[in-house]
């Protein structure tokens, strides 16, 4: 039996994002395996799994909004950024609380970014992270990325607890060392749960521990619930067959942009690429095996086809 889905995985610390998805494909007995969006061994939290068929909407999801649970230590500035670096230097921690409300309200929004040297960013061909084992550093071009919500938890102490909700590719790190240098301190993140991708949150996830049970396969999501919210188009037979072999439908009333294109029981035939002019293309197709819908999945109006 094939395994296509998607597994929702409460990734635990120590163990790498790779480490968590070749033990659950091998639990799950799965041919091939993807992830949507990698976590670092000193990060917990949701990791999204992606087996079989369901490997083909991982850019999809790659693109959804992250929500993470992130511990600052003040004062201390790492090698890394993080726990697992040397401190490189320590500085008195002296602010205010209303300096740390404006602080923190400068990085809500839009904001740039350099991303960090131990990071899985290649230059010319190898990642930044082993340059930065070798002593090396390059130069890296800033990043726009969207802080959509920074809340303050707590503050006790040396360490600010937050609750950041960001666009996909924020490094969390860099931002704990960014409000370090704003407040004057240093910092470094000494802690991260992701605790949320898009719709999904952690409290929905499984352990690895689970997939070790008789019905470990019943976790998984089934594809339509990887592209539940997305504009959908119903397509016959005939129509299917012309989209798989890469021509363009005429779909009135679908506005331009990514759409998800099902059979009229609901099963996913891959996504496509409108125009805004009415014409579709496809994207990324699955191999067209029959896949059983559920029902509960909500869905947008079915598409007028000319």
């Amino acid at each position: 039996m094939t395994v296509d889905g998607a597994l929702l995985l409460d990734k635990p610390l120590g163990l790498s994002s790779n480490a968590a998805l070749q033990t659950a494909k091998r639990l799950l007995g799965a041919a091939k395996a993807g992830h949507a969006g990698t976590l670092d061994p000193l990060a917990s939290g949701l990791l999204v799994l992606l087996f079989g068929e369901a490997t083909k909407f991982a850019g999809h999801l790659l693109d959804a909004d992250k929500e993470y649970l992130a511990s600052v230590k003040l004062g201390e500035r790492t090698s890394t950024g993080d726990a697992e670096g040397q401190v490189l230097q320590r500085r008195e921690i002296s602010f205010s609380p209303s300096e740390l409300q404006s602080v923190l309200e400068r990085f809500r929004g839009e904001i740039q970014q350099v991303p960090p040297m131990h990071s899985a960013l290649k230059r010319e061909g190898t990642p930044l992270y082993r340059l930065a084992r070798r002593g090396e550093e390059v130069e890296r071009a800033p990043r726009r990325v969207r802080i959509l919500d920074l809340q303050l938890l707590k503050a006790e102490g040396a360490t600010l607890e937050l609750r950041v909700l960001c666009s996909k590719g924020t490094y969390i790190r860099v931002l704990a060392e960014d409000i370090g240098e704003a407040l004057g301190c240093g910092a470094h993140l000494s802690a991260l749960r992701r605790t949320a991708s898009g719709r999904f949150r952690v409290t929905q996830a499984a352990t690895l521990e689970a997939l070790g049970e008789p019905n470990a396969r019943e976790k998984l999501l089934p594809l339509p619930a990887l592209v539940d919210g997305l504009p959908r188009a119903e397509l016959g037979a005939a129509e299917e067959a012309r989209l798989r072999q890469g021509q363009a439908l005429q779909i009135s009333g679908l506005h331009a942009g990514l759409c998800v294109v099902v059979r009229p029981d609901g099963a996913v035939i891959g996504l496509g690429n409108a125009d805004g002019e009415g014409a579709l293309k496809p994207l990324r197709l699955t191999s067209g095996l029959a896949q059983t819908a559920e029902k509960h999945i909500k869905s947008a109006p079915h598409q007028k086809r000319d």
